[in-house]
């Protein structure tokens, strides 16, 4: 499912300037220009998916596609529940010119296997995702720059919280934060939320197994972008194909069912082990991303996401939906580059460390200085003024 659309010149509905703060109290994240950005597809000609591999990861075999770019920084991209890998697609091109990209498949999602343990718990796969990353350290990569969208970015939160000397930046898309809300609507409607209940579900799931790939994408794609219309009709035949090889896949109804399952699960945790709680836990630097027209999981809880992460900021984005990475992968990769930019010269910093100006901080705050008459000195900290 890729959509494109050309990204707006600045944030849609934040300044992006340095050292702007936004009304939730957290300082607003930082856009790169758009000429930073790599190269992206159009409606019309999307960009193709990247080639995959597998890797060994323990007893697991992931499946990973790799965007080529510059050895010196990486960046690991985590899907959302019933997604996979290629949802990425676009972000990582546009990110290319900054980092090479590895984009996952859980356990159980696009083409990896399931686990053998047979556990979707958010923290198997965080476990999962945790062991690669430290594959990749091993291996000379360094901490990387983790993103999720979704039940991805609860695990990608649960990662970076249980390991954060695997994780140089954070960026959360739609967060799969607890939102208990009962509206089966979120869930493309009241049979599509009854087919999720053990045993009082079955019949639900007979008639969604008789619709056809292309309809159950339609309905997903209706349900997770804020205008399914603007999708291209190539981008939906490459992604009806994806769906049509997962159709055949015998463990790829378990494995949507139980995630979910293991989702809201982890919802119900209280503290110490909540998600609020993981997210109190992170240190470096994170972005959040919230459409705000996310039918899944709501904008509402998108303040007190960034405000629970202690380096958190974030962006909102009208017009929006539940995969903003997709829906405006442009908008996404500037802000994402502003938070690559803003960490490496701690205005942005990790918790607990001090904010450093940035040089383009320091020429504007010389800028916005008034200059005083001939011999009349500034205030000094003790508030005198020397003559």
């Amino acid at each position: 499912m890729i959509v494109r659309r050309p990204a707006p010149s600045t944030g849609p509905s934040r300044s992006g300037r340095r050292g702007a703060t936004s009304p939730a109290g957290t300082p607003e994240p930082p856009l790169a220009p758009v000429t930073a950005l790599g190269p992206t597809g159009t409606a019309a000609d999307p960009t193709p998916y990247w080639p995959g591999r597998e890797v060994t990861v323990g007893d697991t075999t992931l499946h990973v596609r790799e965007t080529p770019g510059p050895a010196g920084e990486t960046a690991v991209y985590v899907h959302g529940l019933g997604g996979s890998s290629n949802n990425w697609t676009e972000l990582a091109g546009a990110l290319s010119g900054r980092c090479r990209g590895l984009a996952v498949d859980l356990p159980g999602f696009g083409r990896t296997p399931p686990p053998a343990s047979g556990d979707y718990r958010p923290a198997a796969h965080a476990a999962t995702l945790t062991a690669y990353l430290d594959d990749l350290a091993r291996g000379g990569t360094g901490p990387v720059h983790l993103l999720g969208n979704s039940l991805g970015g609860a695990v990608s939160l649960l990662a970076a919280a249980a390991r954060p000397d695997l994780v140089r930046t954070l960026t959360l898309v739609s967060p799969a934060m607890p939102d208990l809300r009962p509206l089966p609507s979120r869930l493309g409607g009241r049979r599509a939320a009854l087919a999720l209940l053990p045993w009082l579900g079955a019949g639900a799931r007979a008639e969604q197994a008789a619709c056809t790939p292309r309809e159950r994408l339609a309905r997903t794609m209706a349900l997770c972008h804020a205008d399914p219309r603007r999708v291209g009709e190539r981008a939906f035949a490459m992604a009806a194909q994806e769906a049509e090889e997962r159709a055949g896949l015998a463990w790829a109804p378990e494995a949507l069912h139980h995630s979910f399952l293991g989702l809201v699960g982890t919802w119900l945790t209280p503290s110490p082990r909540s998600l609020w709680a993981a997210a109190a836990r992170i240190t470096a630097p994170t972005l959040v991303v919230w459409g705000e027209v996310d039918r899944l999981v709501g904008v509402y809880r998108a303040a007190r996401t960034a405000a629970a992460l202690p380096a958190g900021r974030l962006l909102r984005l009208p017009d929006v939906g539940h995969v903003a990475q997709i829906e405006r992968p442009q908008t996404v990769a500037r802000a994402v580059l502003g938070l690559l930019d803003a960490a490496a010269d701690g205005s942005w910093p990790a918790a607990g460390e001090p904010v450093r100006p940035s040089a383009t901080d320091e020429v504007a705050r010389r800028q916005r200085r008034p200059r005083l008459p001939l011999g009349v000195a500034r205030t000094g900290a003790c508030g005198t003024v020397p003559v």
